[in-house]
């Protein structure tokens, strides 16, 4: 790995076109890399995280819901936004475990960050890893009351992930990260 070079591209002058309690829409005067001014827009919105809670049985704790945005119901792990009370992406993570599962973890470790929308947005996803889970009860939101629990083996959540049944970013890559570090421990051990 290499050190960061430079921003090739410079901000020279900033607005907000559109504001909601959930993002923010930027237009942004910049110098390109090739030097012509442009108009860059883009959404400013804070942070996600995503949870793969591992039970010790090796099952994956996975919830199924409709999502409004992609009008279907979707594979997914348990995860959600980072609210402003939130210290930290791993306060937000605790929180939306077990408001959308009622679980509690033990270890937590976090194995990653995904950028999902690169040219649109600079939204960054935190996964984590939860084991030494615990069972409490739920509190999901009303957006979620239609969430759905269901406990799978890891291979075959994997199997959800390869055959093109788990769309969101986070949790794909969540799963498979993990199904990759497995395969070099075992090619290495």
């Amino acid at each position: 790995m290499t050190a960061a070079s430079p921003a090739p591209w410079r901000r020279v002058g900033s607005r907000i076109v559109h504001a909601t309690p959930w993002f923010v829409v930027r237009r942004d005067a910049v110098v390109r890399p090739d030097g012509a001014p442009d108009v860059y827009q883009h959404v400013i919105a804070p942070g996600a995280v995503t949870v793969l809670a591992l039970g010790a049985d090796d099952r994956v704790a996975m919830t199924r819901q409709w999502i409004y945005t992609h009008g279907s119901t979707q594979w997914r792990l348990p995860g959600g936004g980072i609210d402003a009370a939130d210290a930290d992406p791993l306060s937000a993570a605790q929180r939306e475990l077990a408001e959308e599962t009622g679980l509690r973890a033990r270890a937590w470790t976090q194995i990653g960050r995904i950028h999902g929308a690169d040219s649109l947005s600079n939204h960054v996803d935190h996964i984590f890893l939860a084991t030494g889970l615990t069972q409490g009860a739920a509190d999901p939101g009303g957006g979620e009351a239609d969430l759905a629990l269901s406990w799978l083996p890891f291979q075959d959540a994997v199997t959800l992930v390869t055959a093109g049944h788990v769309p969101h970013a986070g949790s794909a890559y969540a799963l498979l990260l993990l199904a990759v570090r497995r395969g070099r421990s075992l090619e290495q051990g």
